[in-house]
């Protein structure tokens, strides 16, 4: 329940940066925003917390919880094993997005943003990190890892080995990264297949790195590391003057 409040509440503050970044798409709908808005919500909402119990439910057998969460939730001491990590996850998630703007120089040109200024996309990616940092993290690291690692664990007896997490971490960074296509196809009439393949692995490096973090710490490392991420790639880059 606490992801799905968690989910609802960082689908509503990404209305804002969905709202500049296509702004013909919204306009063309039939249904009047406010009306949209609240139930895309909810069902984002509904949805975070139906995939982060399922995602719990098929990876802690296997070590891929969300044992601070846990821990709160239900007033059990942490495993003295699994050591916070909480820098680390920063300092990753950061080198992650900088390594990401580095490579996006490379081969085709990704879509340029609507016009605003640098500060209305500051504020507005500020607010759209928690989006990626927790729905996308529970979808795609809590759920879709956990669900590839519990299936290949299945074909062994049910114990994991680390190539199957790799395996999954990799898979699920990989559709992590086409997740992001529908957004492109938004704001972009027909996209260069060289530029759908950047924009895969783009978003793919960031998801490798958030997918380790969540089999060695926990769901909780992945999650800041994503944030970080997503504020250098959408509030310090706009304000340096990055696209």
């Amino acid at each position: 329940m606490l992801l799905g409040v968690a989910g609802l509440l960082s689908t509503l503050a990404l209305w804002p940066y969905l709202m500049v970044l296509m702004p013909q798409k919204l306009a063309a709908l039939h249904v009047p925003l406010p009306v949209v808005i609240a139930a895309q919500t909810i069902q984002a909402g509904v949805i975070c917390w139906l995939l982060g119990w399922l995602g719990l439910y098929l990876g802690a057998t296997h070590g891929l919880d969300a044992p601070w969460l846990r821990s709160w939730v239900y007033r059990r001491p942490l495993d003295p094993g699994r050591p916070a990590r909480w820098g680390l996850a920063m300092s990753l998630g950061a080198a992650a997005a900088a390594l990401v703007l580095g490579l996006s120089l490379l081969g085709p040109a990704l879509p340029a943003e609507h016009a605003t200024s640098a500060a209305g996309w500051a504020w507005r990616g500020a607010l759209a990190s928690f989006y990626g940092g927790i729905v996308e993290e529970v979808g795609c690291r809590l759920l879709l890892v956990s669900l590839f690692v519990w299936l290949l664990a299945r074909s062994h007896r049910n114990v994991a080995l680390p190539w199957m997490f790799v395996l999954a971490i990799v898979v699920a960074a990989l559709l992590f990264g086409a997740g992001h296509l529908p957004a492109v196809f938004a704001i972009t009439a027909a996209p260069a297949s060289l530029l759908i393949g950047k924009i895969v692995l783009l978003n793919a490096v960031v998801g490798t790195v958030t997918g380790m973090l969540f089999w060695k710490y926990g769901l909780e490392h992945a999650m800041l590391a994503h944030f970080c991420a997503d504020l250098v790639l959408h509030v310090i880059a706009p304000l340096a003057g990055a696209t």
